[in-house]
């Protein structure tokens, strides 16, 4: 049991270490030689790559931060059908029910890595990109619901962050409409919560009528209140 707990604490650190890899500020900080921490909204995310390089550069952060989710979620799936690993796996341990909480602890991992990187001193991006990924590779049905209810709202207001907490909220519902197990309802939830929290920022501004919508731009703010 010591050796099967061991190998998925390491699951779980190794999602944490691939949500911190920073793609937003690398590409910012090789294309136009700044930290984009430094600009618009602080965020390291997608969103804020767009506002700073532009499309190309965004949708490569887009899809990138996305690969991060999925990848995280897959070294699970490995973890538990990988035959040699399977020797470790103890008789008394129920593989049905074992995964999809290994599954929800490694995704709730990778957001809080992209979102408090530990290669940029804890401060990261808004874990939309990547909580994409994770749904996307946890329940693709849930991934595209919720991927349809920010393009969507998106559409209709041209403000991705309205559209990224419309997408936080529909998830636990599209958990639970499609018959989701209690770990990843749990997961929609708890994540979900997460990335409203993020945009609290945000939030003040769309109660202000300030937020920008696509092709505006956002007024600086420090890492501590655009988190």
């Amino acid at each position: 049991m010591a050796i099967w707990l061991t190998l998925c604490g390491a699951i779980v650190v190794i999602a944490y270490l691939l949500g911190s890899f920073p793609t937003g500020y690398i590409a910012v900080k090789q294309l136009k030689g700044i930290d984009i921490r430094a600009v618009g909204s602080g965020s390291t995310g997608a969103t804020n790559v767009l506002r700073t390089l532009g499309k190309g550069p965004g949708a490569l952060v887009l899809v990138l931060d996305s690969l991060k989710g999925v990848l995280a979620i897959a070294l699970v799936y490995w973890l538990f059908n990988f035959e040699p690993i399977k020797n470790y796996i103890p008789q008394t341990v129920d593989v049905q029910l074992w995964q999809p909480w290994v599954v929800t602890i490694s995704g709730l991992a990778a957001i809080l890595g992209h979102s408090k990187s530990i290669f940029l001193g804890f401060t990261g991006g808004k874990s939309v990109a990547i909580s994409l990924g994770i749904l996307l590779a946890m329940s693709w049905q849930v991934g595209f619901a919720t991927a349809g209810v920010f393009a969507v709202v998106v559409a209709i207001s041209r403000i991705v962050s309205l559209s990224s907490i419309a997408g936080a909220i529909a998830v636990s519902i599209f958990m639970v409409l499609l018959h989701q197990p209690l770990p990843y309802i749990l997961f929609g939830i708890a994540g979900g919560l997460y990335v409203i929290l993020r945009h609290r920022a945000n939030i003040e501004r769309l109660f202000a009528g300030t937020e920008p919508k696509i092709g505006q731009p956002v007024a600086t703010e420090p890492e501590q209140t655009a988190s």
